[in-house]
């Protein structure tokens, strides 16, 4: 079971509204990407990396540039947060 965090849904939240002003169809198929891939995490949920300094593991999905980063205890998936590549992981997570 995957499980998106408050967090990990206002993440996608603003990356959909920053990307529907320049092309709502960009927003839309960059969305449908992360859920899929996320998606992948049931079937493989120790595919994400470990990095030092951030807790759980990191998805990254090169297709649309976004580190998903998320936890799995017991059977669920905790999906933490959803950014840019390029943006920097806060403290902790």
């Amino acid at each position: 079971m995957i499980v998106w965090e408050k967090s990990s849904l206002d993440d996608r939240e603003v990356i959909f509204e920053f990307l529907y002003e320049f092309n709502p169809l960009a927003a839309e198929q960059t969305d449908t990407i992360i859920e899929s891939k996320v998606e992948n995490l049931i079937h493989h949920p120790m595919m994400g990396v470990e990095r030092e300094g951030i807790s759980g593991r990191l998805l990254i999905i090169p297709e649309v540039s976004m580190i998903v980063s998320y936890f799995v205890k017991e059977d669920v998936i905790h999906i933490l947060r959803v950014l840019h590549q390029k943006q920097k992981f806060p403290a902790g997570n």
